[in-house]
């Protein structure tokens, strides 16, 4: 089995929501035994998107069972909460959706202030534009390559302007000279990652068409995504 490689820039984020929900003890084992960077926790409210995966009293006692880093994307339409209870629970990495969001540089300092890497979500149609005045301060941008809560729906596809819009976004965080990370979520395929990369994708957040890829096992899902990663990054 093949670790992720020292000399890999990529981070790989295990969405959580992929997970058999009816035994997430052992899946968490695995991903441990594995060498993933995250677990990627979406909390969502039932409002912002028709979806509620997981709840915080889960994700505490997710909290307790491992030391794995949590990524964690709070999709809802009041953020305070749940931005307060997650870094109550303690996760290295937090983003809210900037949609929903009335004091963006506010929601972002209370988030760093704790110790916390912050990062701004955005949709499919937002535009990057939108972070003129508060990229510096995201330590990580998260772009939705589909609309948030339809995962479940295997018929919803990436977005097609899904490339470009990553390849904007890194264009543009070049332009501002800042050090911001893109983190890319919805349909992260292992055929799709190297062009992701390429493009400016600097941690991946892998689901069922990836790492939970029901055709093969994760262990064996995982080699594949390190080689195509690889060849992406032109690592002989």
């Amino acid at each position: 089995m093949k670790n992720n490689p020292s000399n890999q820039s990529i981070q790989l984020s295990a969405s959580l929501i992929c997970m058999d929900a009816c035994d997430l003890k052992t899946g968490i084992h695995i991903l441990e035994e594995i060498k993933v960077d995250y677990l990627h926790v979406d909390l969502i409210d039932g409002y912002f998107s028709p979806s509620m995966p997981v709840g915080l009293h889960t994700i505490r006692c997710l909290r307790k069972i491992t030391r794995l880093p949590f990524d964690a994307h709070v999709m809802a339409r009041e953020n305070d909460f749940f931005v307060e209870s997650l870094l109550d629970i303690g996760v290295q990495r937090l983003c809210f959706q900037y949609e929903t969001e009335a004091h963006v540089d506010h929601m972002l300092r209370k988030i760093k202030d704790a110790g916390t890497k912050a990062g701004i979500a955005l949709k499919p149609a937002t535009p990057i534009s939108v972070l003129e005045y508060v990229l510096p301060e995201c330590d990580f941008i998260m772009l939705m390559l589909i609309n948030p809560g339809y995962a479940g729906n295997t018929e919803e596809n990436q977005v097609p302007y899904a490339l470009e819009k990553v390849r904007d976004a890194h264009e543009y965080i070049q332009r501002k000279g800042c050090m911001t990370q893109i983190e890319v979520d919805g349909r992260v395929s292992i055929s799709s990652i190297p062009k992701l990369i390429k493009v400016g994708a600097n941690t991946l957040v892998l689901g069922s068409t990836s790492l939970f890829c029901k055709n093969n096992t994760i262990e064996e899902n995982l080699y594949q995504i390190h080689d195509v990663i690889e060849q992406a990054e032109g690592i002989e």
